[in-house]
């Protein structure tokens, strides 16, 4: 969908791609502003309590999910940490199943068992949303595993947070990801900050792309904040692991405007350090660049303002009437229930 792409040139020392089809730049455009709108509207109503448990918000970062899925097909897999409900909706999670997830409700993307952390899509090869901090790095070399095993043309997407660089089990899985040329594409979406400690408080590597490198791993830096840009790595890396080179790991530099989770004061950054990621909004440049190339009008995003609004509200209202959970779904989806002896 409007992937072809032409020659990179420079302008004040930026990448910036020449030419997009309208169709693309209007999809980026709409799942960042759902992202955005979505997260928004999930703050207010987790402050009312009516989304409780651990909320972590995409606020900032969605040119990382919407470039990443203009890259892949959807037979690829998609695995991330807590920060999830942006890669729901990029995969294809309705708003409303995510909405009625948050809620706990049973027509929830994950049956209301999963919450905020562990949104859920076999349909859209979206394997969660986990909670443990780094445990989907592994998982989602396993996949890619799964994929080359099955000589499936599939590459899979395993994003992480610059929190869980430092656990050993990503050095664990990129040895074994580099000796079994495995088709994984390693994404750190580095937002500068592990929960509230910075990544110059917290390692002697600060370019963590450069991790990979340990590993003879081809490995990149790449501006988050950008979508085409996010588009464009990705483009390349998709088509490195599909061809049988094996992994490649994207340290994506991107920044969240909100806390860590809804429970976070943020003291440990300034507001100065926030406008100026401000300035590099994601949104509002695309926006910027759609006009300036005629591909999209004031009238049109402010069309998308409507449309998404409505599509927000309308998420909250089927969740608000959705159903909680029947009690005696404790036990589906849980693997010992396939072995009746150990409920007796």
């Amino acid at each position: 969908m409007g992937k072809t792409k032409t020659a990179n040139t420079k302008t004040n020392g930026q990448t910036e791609m020449q030419a997009y089809s309208k169709e693309q730049v209007e999809r980026w455009y709409y799942q960042m502003l759902l992202m955005r709108r979505f997260e928004e509207r999930s703050a207010i109503l987790y402050s009312q309590q009516k989304i409780r448990g651990f909320c972590h918000l995409y606020i900032g970062q969605e040119a990382v999910g919407a470039g990443i899925e203009s890259a892949i097909r959807p037979d690829d897999y998609v695995i991330t940490a807590y920060r999830d409900h942006g890669n729901a909706l990029c995969r294809g999670v309705t708003a409303r199943a995510c909405m009625a997830e948050l809620y706990g409700k049973a027509t929830g993307c994950t049956k209301g068992k999963g919450g905020s952390m562990h949104m859920f899509s076999k349909e859209k090869n979206f394997v969660g949303g986990h909670g443990i901090v780094g445990a989907q790095i592994p998982l989602g070399a396993g996949l890619a595993f799964a994929s080359k095993f099955l000589k499936q043309d599939r590459v899979s997407v395993c994003l992480f947070g610059d929190g869980a660089a430092r656990q050993g089990s990503l050095h664990e899985t990129f040895n074994l990801a580099m000796l079994w040329q495995l088709p994984v594409i390693f994404i750190c979406e580095n937002n500068n900050y592990a929960m509230g400690t910075s990544v110059e408080r917290s390692s002697n590597v600060t370019d963590i792309y450069t991790l990979g490198e340990a590993y003879d791993m081809t490995s990149k830096p790449v501006n988050g904040m950008s979508v085409i840009d996010v588009h464009e790595a990705m483009l390349d890396a998709a088509e490195f692991c599909r061809s049988g080179k094996g992994p490649m790991f994207l340290e994506m530099k991107t920044y969240r405007y909100k806390g860590h989770s809804m429970s976070d004061p943020q003291k440990y950054r300034t507001r100065e350090e926030l406008a100026q990621y401000q300035e590099q909004d994601p949104i509002a440049n695309l926006g910027h660049y759609a006009m300036e190339r005629n591909l999209l009008t004031q009238a049109e995003i402010d069309d998308y303002e409507e449309k998404i609004k409505a599509e927000v509200e309308d998420s909250v209202k089927f969740a608000e009437e959705s159903p909680f959970p029947d009690p005696s779904e404790l036990y589906s989806d849980v693997y010992l229930t396939d072995y009746p002896f150990v409920m007796d």
